[in-house]
């Protein structure tokens, strides 16, 4: 999905998601990606169930 894409289905401002997608900002809002998740039609658990997760360790 283009960001523009994922702006038009999710809400969240194009220079939101481009700062996030190209590292510029490292850290999100829930709000946000709630929003994001949204935009991709999955829940926030269903993001968070992503095996990814389950390898990482809190600093």
């Amino acid at each position: 999905m283009s960001l523009w894409a994922l702006f038009k289905a999710s809400g969240v401002p194009m220079s939101t998601l481009a700062a996030f997608m190209s590292g510029r900002t490292e850290l999100i809002k829930l709000h946000t990606l709630l929003h994001i998740c949204e935009g991709f039609g999955i829940t926030l658990t269903e993001f968070f169930e992503d095996e990814v997760f389950k390898e990482v360790e809190q600093d």
